[in-house]
């Protein structure tokens, strides 16, 4: 196990040494970006492949997702349009941004 403290991860939850390089950038974590996110135009992305475009509405810490004006997308393809879609957050990959 290395004991190079610029390789760790602190285990009393602090931040993690930031290189050099990245020393201006501001580090933004997972729930700062679901916090970014709500209320705008988001991609989900299921472990089927299955992907969900629409309006981020709510999620909790289960990862399960309320969604608005969604469409459903299977292979790249439209199959089907709904006003509301709810998710339950196990299935879930991942969540992106979209550009407006």
């Amino acid at each position: 196990m290395s004991t190079d403290p610029e390789s760790s991860v602190p285990a009393s939850g602090g931040a993690a040494p930031t290189d050099q390089s990245n020393a201006g950038a501001k580090k933004r974590s997972p729930s700062d970006f679901l916090k970014a996110v709500l209320g705008r135009p988001v991609n989900v992305r299921l472990n089927s492949g299955t992907d969900y475009q629409g309006v981020l509405a709510c999620l909790d810490g289960y990862m399960n997702i309320a969604m608005e004006q969604t469409e459903e997308y299977v292979d790249g393809q439209l199959k089907a349009k709904y006003g509301d879609c709810f998710i339950r957050g196990n299935n879930v990959l991942y969540i992106s941004s979209q550009k407006k």
